[in-house]
Protein backbone atom coordinates (compact mmCIF):
# COMPACT_ATOMS: atom_id res chain seq x y z
CA UNK A 1 0.00 0.00 0.00
CA UNK A 2 1.32 3.44 -0.71
CA UNK A 3 1.36 5.91 2.04
CA UNK A 4 -1.85 7.62 0.89
CA UNK A 5 -3.29 4.41 1.38
CA UNK A 6 -2.74 4.14 4.70
CA UNK A 7 -3.76 7.63 5.71
CA UNK A 8 -0.52 8.98 6.94
CA UNK A 9 0.72 12.22 7.27
CA UNK A 10 4.69 12.87 8.55
CA UNK A 11 7.04 16.01 8.26
CA UNK A 12 10.22 16.57 6.07
CA UNK A 13 12.04 16.33 9.32
CA UNK A 14 10.60 12.42 11.13
CA UNK A 15 11.79 8.85 9.47
CA UNK A 16 9.69 6.58 7.46
CA UNK A 17 7.13 4.99 9.48
CA UNK A 18 7.96 1.31 10.51
CA UNK A 19 6.49 -1.52 8.92
CA UNK A 20 4.04 -2.49 11.88
CA UNK A 21 3.00 1.22 13.14
CA UNK A 22 -0.02 1.10 10.69
CA UNK A 23 -1.45 -2.23 12.41
CA UNK A 24 -0.37 -0.83 16.23
CA UNK A 25 -2.22 2.85 15.23
CA UNK A 26 -5.25 0.12 14.15
CA UNK A 27 -5.37 -1.58 17.17
CA UNK A 28 -5.74 1.76 19.14
CA UNK A 29 -8.40 2.98 17.12
CA UNK A 30 -10.19 0.18 17.63
CA UNK A 31 -10.03 0.39 21.40
CA UNK A 32 -11.02 4.09 20.87
CA UNK A 33 -13.94 3.04 19.36
CA UNK A 34 -14.21 0.58 22.32
CA UNK A 35 -14.11 3.61 24.85
CA UNK A 36 -17.24 5.14 23.03
CA UNK A 37 -19.17 1.99 22.94
CA UNK A 38 -19.00 0.25 26.12
CA UNK A 39 -17.72 2.97 28.50
CA UNK A 40 -19.34 6.66 26.91
CA UNK A 41 -16.47 7.68 27.14
CA UNK A 42 -14.15 10.30 24.42
CA UNK A 43 -12.80 8.28 21.46
CA UNK A 44 -9.11 7.73 21.87
CA UNK A 45 -7.09 4.38 22.57
CA UNK A 46 -3.38 3.71 23.30
CA UNK A 47 -1.38 0.60 22.94
CA UNK A 48 1.90 0.08 24.19
CA UNK A 49 4.33 -1.89 22.39
CA UNK A 50 7.77 -3.27 24.02
CA UNK A 51 10.66 -3.60 22.05
CA UNK A 52 10.12 -6.93 21.30
CA UNK A 53 7.38 -5.85 19.45
CA UNK A 54 4.66 -7.44 22.53
CA UNK A 55 1.74 -5.65 23.65
CA UNK A 56 2.50 -5.13 27.61
CA UNK A 57 -0.31 -2.12 27.86
CA UNK A 58 -3.23 -0.61 26.32
CA UNK A 59 -6.34 1.25 27.70
CA UNK A 60 -8.61 3.80 26.77
CA UNK A 61 -9.93 7.29 28.46
CA UNK A 62 -11.53 6.44 31.23
CA UNK A 63 -12.09 9.53 33.40
CA UNK A 64 -15.22 9.96 32.79
CA UNK A 65 -16.63 6.71 33.97
CA UNK A 66 -13.85 6.38 37.22
CA UNK A 67 -14.38 10.22 37.90
CA UNK A 68 -10.36 10.62 37.32
CA UNK A 69 -8.92 13.38 35.38
CA UNK A 70 -5.57 11.65 34.87
CA UNK A 71 -7.25 8.16 33.29
CA UNK A 72 -6.40 9.39 30.03
CA UNK A 73 -5.68 6.42 27.16
CA UNK A 74 -2.05 6.96 27.54
CA UNK A 75 -1.76 6.97 31.40
CA UNK A 76 -4.14 3.78 31.69
CA UNK A 77 -2.14 1.95 29.03
CA UNK A 78 1.30 2.75 30.99
CA UNK A 79 -0.19 1.96 34.07
CA UNK A 80 -0.98 -1.88 32.57
CA UNK A 81 2.57 -1.59 31.38
CA UNK A 82 4.09 -0.46 35.08
CA UNK A 83 2.74 -3.63 36.49
CA UNK A 84 3.15 -6.06 34.09
CA UNK A 85 6.64 -5.26 33.97
CA UNK A 86 7.26 -4.52 37.61
CA UNK A 87 8.72 -1.75 36.96
CA UNK A 88 7.97 2.05 36.35
CA UNK A 89 10.41 2.64 34.08
CA UNK A 90 8.96 1.60 30.18
CA UNK A 91 12.69 1.84 28.86
CA UNK A 92 12.03 0.45 24.46
CA UNK A 93 8.68 1.01 24.40
CA UNK A 94 6.30 2.80 21.59
CA UNK A 95 3.36 3.98 22.68
CA UNK A 96 0.69 4.37 19.96
CA UNK A 97 -2.50 6.77 20.25
CA UNK A 98 -5.07 8.40 18.37
CA UNK A 99 -4.99 11.74 19.82
CA UNK A 100 -1.58 13.72 20.10
CA UNK A 101 -0.92 13.38 24.02
CA UNK A 102 -1.53 16.71 26.53
CA UNK A 103 1.11 18.26 28.50
CA UNK A 104 0.12 15.31 31.85
CA UNK A 105 0.43 12.55 29.72
CA UNK A 106 3.83 13.73 27.73
CA UNK A 107 5.24 14.39 30.91
CA UNK A 108 4.53 10.88 32.78
CA UNK A 109 5.58 9.30 28.79
CA UNK A 110 9.06 11.42 29.89
CA UNK A 111 9.85 10.03 33.57
CA UNK A 112 8.05 6.50 32.36
CA UNK A 113 11.18 6.88 29.78
CA UNK A 114 9.25 6.05 26.76
CA UNK A 115 11.18 5.25 23.51
CA UNK A 116 8.64 6.75 20.79
CA UNK A 117 5.18 7.71 20.85
CA UNK A 118 2.74 7.47 17.41
CA UNK A 119 -0.08 9.81 17.61
CA UNK A 120 -2.66 9.85 15.07
CA UNK A 121 -4.61 12.79 15.15
CA UNK A 122 -3.13 16.13 16.37
CA UNK A 123 -4.45 18.24 19.55
CA UNK A 124 -4.23 21.78 18.22
CA UNK A 125 -5.98 23.17 21.54
CA UNK A 126 -3.50 20.97 24.28
CA UNK A 127 -1.07 19.17 22.20
CA UNK A 128 1.97 18.62 24.09
CA UNK A 129 4.01 16.12 21.00
CA UNK A 130 4.66 19.82 18.76
CA UNK A 131 0.83 21.18 18.26
CA UNK A 132 0.69 23.79 21.33
CA UNK A 133 3.98 22.37 23.14
CA UNK A 134 6.79 20.14 22.41
CA UNK A 135 6.96 18.39 25.75
CA UNK A 136 8.98 15.61 24.55
CA UNK A 137 11.79 17.18 22.79
CA UNK A 138 12.03 19.45 24.79
CA UNK A 139 16.44 19.63 25.68
CA UNK A 140 16.41 20.72 29.04
CA UNK A 141 14.86 17.16 29.66
CA UNK A 142 17.19 14.02 30.68
CA UNK A 143 15.06 11.92 28.10
CA UNK A 144 13.80 12.74 25.11
CA UNK A 145 10.69 10.65 23.44
CA UNK A 146 10.89 10.17 19.71
CA UNK A 147 7.58 11.36 17.79
CA UNK A 148 5.74 10.50 15.03
CA UNK A 149 2.53 12.44 14.19
CA UNK A 150 -0.36 11.79 11.75
CA UNK A 151 -0.58 8.22 11.39
CA UNK A 152 -4.32 7.03 10.14
CA UNK A 153 -5.21 11.01 11.73
CA UNK A 154 -8.32 11.27 9.60
CA UNK A 155 -9.80 8.27 10.94
CA UNK A 156 -8.89 9.17 14.67
CA UNK A 157 -10.27 12.78 14.20
CA UNK A 158 -13.10 11.58 12.36
CA UNK A 159 -13.99 8.86 15.15
CA UNK A 160 -13.68 12.40 17.98
CA UNK A 161 -15.61 14.35 15.65
CA UNK A 162 -18.95 12.06 15.85
CA UNK A 163 -18.67 11.82 19.04
CA UNK A 164 -18.66 15.32 19.72
CA UNK A 165 -21.25 15.92 17.24
CA UNK A 166 -23.80 13.05 18.31
CA UNK A 167 -23.33 14.49 22.13
CA UNK A 168 -24.41 17.65 20.61
CA UNK A 169 -27.01 15.97 18.37
CA UNK A 170 -25.65 17.16 15.37
CA UNK A 171 -25.65 15.41 11.82
CA UNK A 172 -22.80 13.12 11.63
CA UNK A 173 -19.73 13.80 9.02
Amino acid sequence: MSSSDENTEQTETTTPWRDSDPAWMRHALALAARAEREDDEIPVGAVLIDAEGHVVGEGWNRNIGDHDPTAHAEIVAMRAAGRMLGNHRLIGCTLYVTLEPCAMCAMAMVHARIARVVYAAGDPKTGAAGSVFDLLGDLRHNHRVEVRGGLLAAEASAMLTNYFRRKRGKPLL
